[in-house]
């Protein structure tokens, strides 16, 4: 096939095949010609050798058809010399070939970071190393490269390059395996990709440069991708650790040191949720000139590797969430190392949890940020709330929530909304409306009020001293200097007596009385048989439940406070172990545990040294439970039948009892059209009942007057 060599002139001038794709670098431009040019003497080739064979196309065809592979691959050897002729005797191919043999343009100075020459330089980049890379990334910015390519291809649907391809196009085929290795250099920094299912560094692997890799090759834009975000750096906190400000300057001198060849330096930061974790981050990078971004929320994991690449090559530092790297099939939830290890690029990663470290193979030491103390949080509470009406209610705000800056300034914003100063129930409502604990709580709504309990003086007497401790907890701790010494711990206490006696009711009065929310814990949630996985729950609880003031109740307490024995096996040994982390937990936390048990003497005693309050809570005397009986009638039902004076006399009940005695009657009397009435002979059945429930003796003497009811009622049985 021939031409005119103006045509072909004014076709080979461009740097692809589609006019105006250019870019802005010199030597990507220089390269992309090479695969441009290369790529048209290919197909010249193609339509002169298939054209011997016999399959033979007219010369109206826009590309050679297609051929049998192995017939290709076979045919390369033999036509070898027609082939070297051909691009000597052809004028189109003779011409493509006097372009492909111009020199590259000589090594720029001061390019830009990032760039197609900047990374040539960078890493060192051999001619067919910049080939290959050209030629994977042509289709990235050519769209009508597709079909071209997929005809060299001797495949019609397939338009990207292979270095199969890259090595018959190369004038020097044993240079390609270099680009062979799976840690090649363009491998190792994310700058060549395989798609998805197949390796990178297979013959026929089909080879590309990632979307965001593109834009910083070719284009030199000032400002950042999508893909990234810039990080403010914040004041690093005053109350560092020295041994958090050494770890700090190691980092800054490890940035400050050039990016080395050692690969991805990881540096976790933790701290608490809601801290100033990125913040913190950035402002250790910016100590030695380096910018820190973090990754669009929009982006999703899967473009992560390409995202880090793209920061790379700016020079930046990264910022991760631990949830970026979080395993979605790990068991623990434990975090696995980003991609590019092989990238030199600097990596802050954001954790809550020590726990997590391990999987991330950490090179740099971790830098801690404390929490908020608690003049700080007041600080933060007052700038949110300046000379408000709630100012004596901002140093209760600060103690009951341990919130971060951020979470502060967003109760803060949410109450600006409102147009108004906010009533007190409104600042701490919406100071706890992110509040979750997961599965392992579930919120109790109370239903009593503390009028409503019926215990005897002396028990009475603790509940108030509960209540009024819980009150008094911000002034003792912060005015009266005790938060040092008691960690700013809060208050434990233990309600035992028998099953019905109030100890759920007086968790739920104590709960309405200080307006604090009430949580049950879920015990088939929380133990769990596999060694270990009921401390991570027990973790998971107490760090929720302690960001904000709440009432944890811990209903048969004896299933995970029990005493702690001797070891005779694994199995006691790690039984003991969650105890102990209980008992560690238990002394830090902040809000109000309230533990409830049929079976004290089955706790552990560290335990009961651990308890502000322990309540015993006795069987009701006559009095309450007359008081109880009386109580738990519902409004609107006619009782003036029932003898509460003989029932409350001669049946030792807890009032727990006395409710579903009460309700039984109650569901047997309401028949259709019935009147809203309850009488004795209902109710001594439902009595009778519930002592056969509880497997209890009773004589028809006890009954007195009403004995002949239950004597019918067994006569019938």
């Amino acid at each position: 096939m021939t031409s005119d060599p103006l045509a072909t002139r004014k076709l080979a001038d461009p740097v692809a095949f589609l006019p105006g794709v250019h870019g802005q670098d010199a030597l990507a431009q220089y390269w992309l010609s090479q695969v441009t040019l290369r790529l048209r003497r290919e197909v010249c080739w193609l339509w002169r050798e298939r054209s011997l064979q016999g399959a033979g196309s007219d010369e109206g065809t826009a590309l050679p058809p297609p051929v049998d592979a192995a017939l290709a691959a076979l045919d390369l050897l033999r036509y070898e010399h027609d082939k070297r002729s051909f691009f000597a005797e052809d004028i189109t191919a003779r011409y493509l070939s006097e372009r492909i043999a111009m020199a590259a343009p000589p090594a720029a100075t001061g390019c830009a970071r990032g760039s197609f020459s900047w990374v040539a330089q960078h890493l060192g980049l051999a001619p067919v190393e910049c080939f290959v890379l050209a030629m994977a990334l042509l289709p990235s910015v050519d769209s009508a490269a597709g079909p071209v390519i997929a005809s060299c291809l001797n495949e019609p649907s397939r338009g990207t390059p292979t270095l199969a391809l890259a090595q018959r196009l190369w004038d020097a085929p044993d240079e390609l395996p270099r680009c062979f290795d799976p840690a090649h250099v363009l491998l190792r920094h994310g700058l060549l990709v395989g798609l998805p299912g197949m390796e990178p560094y297979d013959w026929q692997s089909a080879l590309s440069v990632p979307s965001m890799v593109v834009r910083e090759l070719l284009f030199s834009a000032s400002e950042l991708p999508p893909a990234l975000e810039a990080i403010t750096p914040c004041r690093l906190p005053e109350n560092l650790d020295p041994a958090t400000t050494a770890r700090i300057r190691a980092v800054v001198a490890n940035l400050s040191g050039g990016e080395g060849t050692c690969g991805m330096r990881i540096v976790p930061v933790i701290g608490a949720p809601g801290a100033p974790l990125a913040e913190v981050a950035a402002a250790c990078a910016e100590r030695a000139g380096v910018p820190t971004v973090r990754l669009s929320a929009a982006l999703a994991r899967e473009y992560l590797a390409q995202a880090l690449c793209a920061a790379w090559l700016r020079g930046c530092a990264v910022y991760l969430s631990a949830e970026s790297l979080t395993a979605g099939t790990a068991h623990d939830g434990g975090l696995v190392r980003p991609p590019l290890p092989g990238l030199a690029l600097m990596l802050f990663v954001g954790v809550h949890d020590r726990a997590a470290l391990p999987g991330l193979g950490t090179t740099l030491p971790a830098i801690s940020v404390p929490p908020l103390s608690y003049a700080q949080r007041l600080d933060c509470w007052r700038q949110q709330l300046p000379d408000t009406p709630l100012a004596p209610a901002l140093p209760e705000l600060a103690r009951r929530f341990r919130y971060e800056q951020t979470a502060i300034a967003r109760v803060g914003s949410e109450l600006a909304t409102l147009g108004r100063v906010p009533s007190r129930t409104e600042l701490f409502a919406a100071a706890r409306a992110d509040l979750d604990l997961g599965t392992l709580a579930q919120i109790v709504e109370p239903r009593f009020a503390r009028s409503e309990l019926m215990l005897p003086p002396a028990q009475a007497v603790q509940i108030d001293e509960i209540v009024a401790a819980m009150n008094n907890l911000t002034r003792v701790h912060y005015a009266w200097g005790t938060a040092r010494a008691w960690n700013e711990s809060g208050l434990a206490a233990l309600f035992a007596g028998p099953p019905g006696t109030g100890k759920t009711m007086a968790a739920e009065a104590i709960a309405a009385e200080l307006g604090l929310p009430l949580y049950r814990i879920d015990l088939s949630q929380v133990v769990n048989k596999y060694i270990g996985e009921t401390e991570k729950n027990l973790r998971r609880l107490f760090d929720a439940a302690d960001s904000a003031d709440v009432i944890l109740f811990f209903d048969e307490a004896d299933a995970l406070f029990g005493k702690r024995t001797e070891v005779k096996d694994a199995h006691d040994r790690y039984a003991n172990l969650e105890i102990s982390y209980l008992l560690e937990r238990m002394e830090r936390f902040k809000g109000l545990a309230i533990l409830a048990t049929n079976r004290r003497k089955d706790l552990d005693e560290a335990f009961l040294r651990r308890l502000r309050f322990v309540v015993e809570f006795p069987l009701p005397g006559p009095a309450e439970r007359l008081h109880i009986w009386r109580s738990v009638i519902p409004a609107g039902v006619d009782a003036s039948e029932v003898d509460f004076e003989f029932l409350a006399q001669r049946f030792a009940l807890a009032g727990g009892h006395i409710r579903g005695i009460v309700f039984h009657a109650c569901l047997q009397s309401a028949t259709e059209g019935a009147p809203r009435r309850l009488g004795m002979p209902a109710v001594v059945q439902a009595l009778q009942r519930e002592y056969d429930k509880l497997d209890r003796a009773n004589s028809l003497d006890q009954f007195g007057p009403y004995a002949a009811l239950v004597a019918a009622q067994r006569t019938k049985r």
